[in-house]
């Protein structure tokens, strides 16, 4: 009975598999630690090895309960058995990695197929030459995850194998794919070890009004048959329905035995519906090579049309000016105790987080992002921003080389991805000749995909297509100029406040380099407030505000990440949403800030924290962010007046004091309301709630598939309770492995080392990080600021799994919940349908498009708050021959006076004469230094005072402007020269600056602009 059921599975996926499909690979591996040359042996006894699932780092449980650069480094081997039927013979069998880390070699049989050790991008080897029919075969896999792993050909380092950057979960830690094809084949997009670029599929012609484009489909075509072949290329564009919309042929081609061609097939397509910001339409491209009258080969290439421009310092998607709003996130985005091998659903659950608070873009750091996060994007309608590999500076010879080839590969490998439309150079400024070779290598291989090429610091570059700084806002008329991670201050989840439990006093934690760190330590509220105020410098230079504008920035990071932290804990707490992305305050101050292209559109008011106290004496701030023009607080219906506007989202009540009930917030445009919100004081917690976070129905039974709970102490009404921090023991029955969350809790022993360290102004030798685990896989967690989440995953084998939660120590009751899972049935390697057929199972394929903010709007993204008055001519006392750096669009370049303050002046002579309303002055050392100035329009005084301290740009508002087309600036006195981000010193500089004020009698300036209202 069993070799007839073999023979029927065997027999069905011959069945099923044809020339040009793909099957998805990760079900049955095997894994074992450390090194052994007969690992490789196709005979080996493996019975005892561990079974997992792909993806799967060996050492992901260690996510978070370890500092990055603590992370366990280990050479592992997996093997997989399989079998494919006798009917195959004669076809072209590829095995297609998205990616391992570290080094990897790869054997089938016991015969090498090669290697591949970037430890980022996906790499591919042809089985075919090793393949046994009607037999086992089995695949061995070498990886080595090193931290100081060598390159094999060149002995050379990786420079973005990185402790600080680039989380180190080794193994293989993506997705695995098996390629069939005939002898007439399209390739695949993979150029490490196959040298091959696949199908490439772009548009051009757009007209957005019309909805229509003109589509093209390259298609790379190999022949290795041993005869001549006719072919003709076939492409069928199909909508999210399913509907095919247009169906068009290429010119027929003889291809001789050998040789490799590119075909091209191009059809003008209307009622397009073309990819946006939160619209993440893709259309699925079948491209199929013809012969005889019968389809040979086959490709579907999931992708979107949008049309893409940057230009007079702005960037366009569909016409339509965006402003970048997001954040710089770790490539790994990873999660603890799974690290970066998730199921797929997991990944869009996270990135639509970003969405949720109106983001629009994220910029990846230091390397490559995954397949599956790319392809999350792209349904989601999220821009990315896509490196390569790097660390923090430019090299040369074989580790520059390296980067290019990343690039290259990482490229042709994502060229037909919707959402990758950035692509970053470097994490720091490169040479114009490197910005050369990687801008040659996007043009060889991807000349119509509407990209931009760049990379931080490239402010003067010629060759660069967009640039911006890693800190401070700058602006350009030109390129666009967004920021690449701005706000790299941190704040735990569970610390509201310092009149909350657990009375968390801002600012209180590890010295950061012997100084007291007030930024990596906040409490929500802080790193709330802080966030506004950051962001308050991009919007001031939005579109729309003269000829030089920002067009965004990227916030460090989304969630916090295992990598690099400088607070309380072992990693970054930098987030908007914690490790286990429940959000911080943070997030719901982007989410009002943020909902516009530019202006905001939708308007949006928050109260920053809770509303549950014991009666304090002196009251509290509380902090409102809100789009409305003025914010007016009641008090259980009582007004406590308008609060005080600063950074344009931010509203102070100063001394509010504490009384049960309601306290909500009302925000006003011209005398009318238009938003509110309200937080109310909760009663006690009478129950647990627990629930599955929003997840797929239905939950597969493949050792890999995760659901997360949410548990959470409310009161009588429902509602969660601020402040509970009940200890909870989980424990998980029936067919799955409990993996735990992650706490925010720090030790007792922890907190008095900060104590001591604060006292005595010294650091210990574990430089501020925690050495706590995090909770990471443990079964007793504390509720924190009332909430928590945990997450349980499948076995292989289908049933019921039940996850419970008894509190430890007070009245609540234990309560559970459960989940079923379904059976995915797996024969001779792959996953099979319930008939015995081989199936693509693909999981990404099964998420649903994003597409809740629709189309892109027709209608202007921003008004024209000011225009900028051309400048003729400058006069200056001083070094004349810099005084065109003054308004050369370059913020390299600057001008200065001498010592002498009677020589501290600009004359300015304008294009017309014009009623100048605001002068904006970017100041050489704008972050430490205060200029006293008066600024004249013709004789007459305008406006007098200092300039402020700021990351950018200083805009000097003239209450009462007059008419003229000449401007005078002037010094009057000396400036005042003392850092004002202190706390920030570190990122800028690499070494402290004196914060100890001086006196300078130099006027230094490095761009101006005159703005007039329409």
């Amino acid at each position: 009975m069993k070799k007839l059921l073999l023979t029927f599975i065997l027999f069905s996926c011959a069945t099923i598999m044809m020339a040009g499909e793909r099957y998805n690979f990760n079900a049955s591996w095997l894994l074992q630690l450390g090194d052994n040359e007969s690992y490789v042996t196709p005979q080996l006894k493996d019975d005892s090895w561990q079974h997992v699932t792909l993806p799967y780092a060996f050492n992901q449980g260690e996510a978070y309960s370890r500092n990055c650069s603590e992370l366990s480094d280990t050479v592992m081997w997996y093997r997989k058995h399989f079998r494919l039927p006798k009917q195959y013979k004669g076809k072209r069998i590829v095995i297609e990695f998205e990616g391992a880390r570290f080094g990897t070699t790869v054997y089938l049989n016991g015969k090498a197929l090669g290697s591949a050790d970037n430890g980022v991008m996906a790499f591919a080897f042809d089985l075919t030459p090793y393949i046994l029919y009607n037999k086992e075969n089995v695949l061995a896999v070498r990886v080595d995850n090193s931290w100081n792993y060598h390159e094999l050909s060149s002995g050379s380092t990786f420079q973005w194998n990185n402790k600080n950057f680039y989380c180190n979960y080794g193994g293989i830690n993506k997705n695995v794919w098996l390629h069939v094809m005939g002898d007439v084949y399209q390739t695949l997009p993979i150029y490490s070890n196959l040298g091959t670029t696949g199908v490439y599929v772009y548009a051009t012609n757009h007209n957005i009004p019309a909805a229509s484009a003109t589509i093209h489909c390259e298609a790379q075509v190999v022949n290795s048959s041993k005869a001549s072949k006719e072919i003709q290329q076939r492409v069928i564009i199909t909508d999210k329905e399913g509907k095919d919309i247009a169906s068009f042929m290429g010119e027929k081609q003889s291809v001789s035995a050998g040789d490799t061609v590119t075909l091209h097939a191009e059809h003008n397509v209307s009622d397009l519906h073309f990819w946006s910001w939160g619209y993440g339409y893709l259309y699925k491209v079948k491209s199929q090579l013809v012969a005889d009258g019968k389809v040979i080969d086959n490709q579907t290439i999931e992708t979107g049309f949008r049309k893409t421009e940057y230009k007079d310092g702005m960037f366009y998607l569909n016409d339509r000016v965006l402003q970048l709003k997001g954040f710089a996130q770790r490539s790994t985005n990873e999660w603890p105790a799974l690290g970066i091998s998730l199921p797929v659903w997991m990944t869009d659950y996270s990135n639509a987080m970003i969405l949720g608070c109106n983001g629009n873009f994220v910029r990846w750091m230091h390397v490559t992002p995954s397949k599956q996060d790319v392809r999350s994007f792209d349904r989601l309608g999220l821009i990315q921003a896509m490196p390569a590999g790097d660390a923090e500076k430019d090299v040369a010879d074989r580790r520059w080389q390296q980067r290019c080839e990343l690039m290259r590969d990482a490229i042709i490998y994502n060229r037909n991805n919707p959402s990758v439309i950035f692509l970053e150079g470097g994490n720091n400024q490169i040479s114009e000749e490197h910005m050369s070779d990687l801008k040659a290598i996007r043009d060889m291989y991807d000349p119509h995909g509407g990209r931009a090429i760049g990379s931080r610091n490239m402010l003067d570059s010629k060759i660069a297509e967009y640039g911006g700084e890693m800190l401070y806002v700058n602006k350009s008329a030109n390129k666009p100029m967004w920021q690449m991670e701005y706000n790299r201050d941190e704040g735990i989840r569970r610390y509201w406040d310092e009149w909350s439990y657990p009375y968390h006093k801002e600012g209180d934690g590890p010295l950061y380099r012997g100084d007291r760190a007030v930024a990596y330590n906040h409490n929500q509220d802080g790193l709330a407030v802080e966030n506004i105020i950051r962001w308050n410098e991009y919007w001031m230079a939005r579109p729309g505000s003269g000829k030089r504008v920002n067009s965004g920035g990227a916030k460090i990071i989304f969630s916090d990440s295992n990598t690099h932290a400088r607070g309380e804990k072992n990693y970054r707490t930098s987030g908007d949403v914690d490790a286990m992305r429940i959000p911080k305050d943070s997030w719901f101050v982007h989410k009002t800030m943020w909902d516009g292209w530019v202006d905001t559109e939708r308007e949006h008011t928050y109260i920053i924290g809770h509303w549950n106290y014991d009666q304090m004496e002196n009251g509290k701030p509380v902090y409102v962010c809100s789009t409305g023009d003025e914010v007016e607080l009641f008090l259980n219906g009582v007004s406590l007046g308008k609060g005080e506007r600063t950074e344009t989202f931010l509203f102070t009540f100063k001394d509010v004091k504490w009384e049960a009930g309601t306290l909500k917030a009302v925000s006003y445009k011209d005398g009318k309301e238009v938003s509110s919100y309200e937080v109310c004081t909760v009663g006690e917690p009478v129950a647990l709630r627990m629930r599955w976070v929003a997840a797929p129905e239905t939950m597969r039974a493949d050792g890999s598939d995760v659901r997360i709970a949410e548990i959470e102490a409310v009161d009588a009404q429902g509602r969660r309770h601020p402040l509970a921090h009940d200890m909870l023991h989980f424990e998980v029955t029936g067919e799955g492995e409990y993996l735990g969350g992650l706490s925010g809790v720090v030790s007792e022993e922890e907190q008095e080392q900060n104590r001591i360290e604060q006292l005595t102004g010294k650091a210990n030798v574990r430089e501020g990080h925690s050495t706590d685990t995090n909770g990471v896989g443990s079964k007793d967690l504390m509720l924190e600021a009332g909430v928590i989440r945990v997450m349980v995953r499948s076995t292989c084998k289908a049933g019921k799994i039940t996850l419970s939660a008894k509190p430890v120590d007070s009245t609540l009751k234990e309560e559970e919940i459960s989940v079923t899972t379904v059976d995915c049935p797996v024969a001779n390697g792959f996953y099979v349908s319930k008939d015995g057929k081989a199936i693509e199972a693909d999981r990404a394929s099964e998420m649903p498009a994003y597409l809740e903010r629709g189309e892109t709007p027709a209608t202007p993204s921003y008004a024209q708050r000011y225009n900028t008055v051309a400048i003729e001519s400058v006069d200056v006392a001083v070094n004349k021959e810099k005084a065109k750096n003054l308004y050369d669009d370059n913020e390299d370049s600057e001008w200065s006076s001498d010592q002498r303050l009677e020589n501290s002046w600009v004359k300015v002579r304008l294009e017309k004469e014009s009623a100048v309303s605001q002068v904006v002055l970017r100041m050489k050392n704008f972050r430490t230094t205060a200029y006293p100035l008066q600024i004249f329009a013709g004789d007459t005084l305008v406006w007098e005072g200092m300039t402020y301290k700021c990351l950018g740009d200083c805009y000097i508002n003239i209450d009462s402007p007059i008419k003229s087309r000449e401007y005078t600036i002037m010094m009057k006195g000396t400036a005042a020269v003392k850092e004002a981000f202190g706390t920030m010193t570190e990122l800028a500089a690499k070494q402290n600056v004196s914060t100890k004020e001086s006196k300078s009698n130099i006027l230094s300036i490095i761009e101006m602009s005159f703005n007039e209202q329409p």
